[in-house]
């Protein structure tokens, strides 16, 4: 299984001015490619092939007085560039042709030079990794990393990234172990995500909702004012932008930091993990859009799945139209709407008072359990 290790990077100013030549010639060379392409479309031209297209926007175009400065940086810059343009193709053309699935992708866009985040990828023969464990870049130099954790193993690619917040970052990807999965345990558990509460397990336990957006929004808005008032183009306005998306990078790292600690938890202590699959485009359309958007459902859900797979668990999402918040976990009696400000409620058929959260997350571990007994893959409903 593929995973990707992320650390920071301090590089100094030279790396910086180096770092910052090599993204504005990804770019370039990932634009002139789109151009060629549309104009070929555009003309009644046959799709121009990758390697053709790497000749004319990278081989051919260095030779010229134009684009001689892109031989500056690493080449291996240049053809991932292209290699990044080549899989928006493809992922598009896969979506189109209904080869794909999920939501459609659009074709690939211009990049901009004014794009808070910037980003170059290198394979193997342009970065390497020291024994002082500093990440050499070809034309850039020794960079130091900060190791929080040691590679499961040689990374085969690396993505130095550049945040709006002005911090570097590379992106490792690398092989895990098999070794890694961990020993089966018996407890299975199903949980309900909500706003009240960000999940509730099946076990009863209750896990709060964070809201760091909501406790940081008062640093931001005075952020926002203060950017508001600066000149558009001046040397104040850029340094107030920065102040504003450190503060943002500081809510998306803690919201990150939680969902791993939790997700982790859950994975190592139970066997089976189910959860609702939840719209969560659509409830990010309605009135509790920024509390949705705050809670990082998907963020969080799709921690689980991996973190699953890479140490032998299982993990299922339930149909979201599954009315868990109706059906008593005890009979299976369905009890008909409630609103949502009833927060317990008694069973007309058995008679059993219920939290609305923790039964509707029992019914989540009853229905994934179904779902995994059935042979055929299709929808059940959740046995007694």
């Amino acid at each position: 299984m593929q995973l990707r290790y992320r650390f920071r990077l301090y590089p100094t100013a030279g790396q910086q001015q180096a770092l910052a030549r090599a993204f504005g010639c990804a770019r370039v060379v990932f634009n002139d490619g789109l151009r060629a392409r549309q104009e070929a479309h555009a003309a009644g031209l046959p799709y121009i092939k990758d390697t053709d297209l790497q000749k004319q926007v990278v081989t051919a175009a260095k030779r010229t007085e134009e684009r001689a400065w892109l031989g500056e940086v690493s080449s291996v810059v240049l053809v991932q560039a292209l290699a990044d343009l080549h899989t928006g193709y493809r992922n598009f053309f896969a979506s189109v042709t209904g080869k794909r699935k999920g939501p459609k992708v659009a074709p690939p866009r211009f990049q901009s030079r004014k794009d808070n985040r910037q980003a170059i990828r290198l394979t193997r023969n342009g970065f390497t990794l020291r024994p002082n464990g500093r990440l050499y870049v070809a034309k850039v130099g020794e960079i130091p990393v900060r190791w929080s954790r040691s590679l499961p193993s040689d990374p085969s690619s690396v993505t130095v990234v550049k945040d709006a917040a002005g911090r570097y970052f590379a992106s490792f990807v690398v092989q895990t172990d098999p070794s890694e999965v961990l020993p089966e345990v018996t407890p299975e558990v199903g949980i309900d995500l909500g706003l009240t509460h960000f999940a509730v397990l099946s076990d009863g336990r209750k896990v709060s909702s964070p809201k760091f957006l909501r406790r940081a929004e008062r640093k931001l808005r005075m952020a926002q004012q203060d950017l508001s008032r600066k000149a558009k183009g001046s040397s104040n306005r850029k340094k107030a932008v920065a102040r504003v998306a450190r503060l943002h990078a500081r809510v998306a790292d803690a919201r990150r930091d939680h969902h791993h600690k939790l997700s982790t938890a859950i994975i190592r202590d139970n066997q089976a993990v189910y959860v609702e699959d939840l719209a969560v485009k659509g409830l990010a359309r309605t009135r509790l859009a920024k509390s949705v958007h705050d809670s990082g459902w998907a963020q969080f859900t799709a921690m689980l799945e991996y973190k699953a797979a890479r140490y032998g668990r299982v993990f299922g999402k339930v149909d979201r139209w599954l009315p868990s918040s109706q059906t008593c976990h005890v009979c299976m009696v369905v009890d008909g709407p409630k609103p949502l400000n009833v927060r317990t409620w008694t069973c007309g058929a058995c008679r059993t008072t219920h939290d609305r959260d923790v039964n509707a997350a029992r019914i989540v571990l009853a229905a994934g359990r179904a779902e995994r007994q059935n042979a055929c893959g299709g929808t059940v409903s959740p046995s007694a």
